[in-house]
């Protein structure tokens, strides 16, 4: 019987507390803040990550921020292509060493980019991503993932670990305190949903606050146009009416529409009561609301 498609190979080395600090020691490497750097040193939960991604043979996975490689070597056992996106040019220039030492038969399967995600374009990589799995920089987690699900609709599925509140603002339903701007421009792309909690002892530094991992998968075919002028337009109606989310839409939307009683024209065209606010919206009526432009 052949091995699964998304089994591990059990070809590569993963990394645990030792060998984590010691390759910090050996590079000159120290965590930093400004970079939100907390290297993960838990095989099991990589593992999991990977698992709960579901990916496969044929997937071309794009890391964001791999650090010391622990992640990238539960991925590559798994995937035939990683293409990892380092900003840190210390540890951008070490990762393909650290994966001939540990992985030496996947190690040609390993792309490194040494620039800034946020800046990344098709140009900058070497193939089309067909899923993002990464422990996204907690920093700049959101703006990273809302940046690359626009830059690569290759990507069919998603699975980051961020910091538990941005999890739950993800992936947070209308209605609700936490629901949120984060909520309707994810749910923009795909459906949205919790996929687990991470303690933060499986990191070093052990950082301030619990971790959490959201999976997005991508409609198969999505039900509203998704080029980059009518997601602007959408994306421009949710940050106006959460901009006063305690104002009713008719007020919060008067400056985005030009007047309180063309907010209310529009609301009433898209099927959406005015005196509703934006948290009782979900990506659908932000959709129907930014057609009546």
């Amino acid at each position: 019987m052949s091995e699964p498609e998304t089994a591990g190979r059990g070809k590569a080395a993963l990394l645990g507390p030792a060998e984590v600090r010691e390759l910090a020691e050996r590079f000159g490497v120290r965590p930093t803040k400004q970079l939100g750097q907390n290297f993960v040193h838990d095989a099991n939960t990589m593992r999991r990550i990977v698992a709960t991604a579901g990916v496969g043979r044929d997937d071309v996975v794009l890391e964001v921020g791999p650090g010391l490689g622990s992640l990238t070597l539960a991925a590559l056992d798994v995937v035939d292509r990683v293409i990892a996106v380092e900003i840190d040019p210390t540890l951008a220039k070490h990762l393909p060493e650290t994966v001939a030492a540990r992985a030496p038969e996947l190690a040609d399967r390993l792309t490194v980019v040494p620039m800034d995600a946020m800046k990344v374009t098709h140009a900058d990589l070497p193939a089309e991503p067909t899923a993002l799995v990464a422990n996204l920089p907690y920093n700049v987690a959101v703006p990273v993932l809302l940046h690359l699900l626009a830059e690569f609709p290759s990507i069919r599925t998603t699975l980051v670990m961020v910091q538990l509140e941005v999890a739950d603002r993800l992936s947070a339903t209308p209605g609700g305190r936490i629901y949120g701007v984060p909520s309707v421009k994810a749910g923009f792309y795909g459906t949205v949903r919790r996929a687990g909690t991470v303690g933060r002892q499986i990191f070093w530094p052990v950082p301030q606050v619990e971790s959490g991992l959201v999976r997005i998968d991508r409609f198969p075919e999505a039900p509203w146009p998704q080029d980059e002028s009518f997601r602007r337009a959408v994306f421009a109606v949710a940050d106006a009416a959460f901009a006063q989310r305690r104002k009713t839409l008719r007020a919060a939307l008067a400056g985005w529409a030009g007047s309180a009683a063309e907010a209310e024209k529009r609301l009433v065209a898209a099927g959406i009561d005015p005196t509703a606010r934006g948290e009782t919206l979900d990506t659908a009526a932000y959709v129907r609301l930014a057609q009546q432009v």
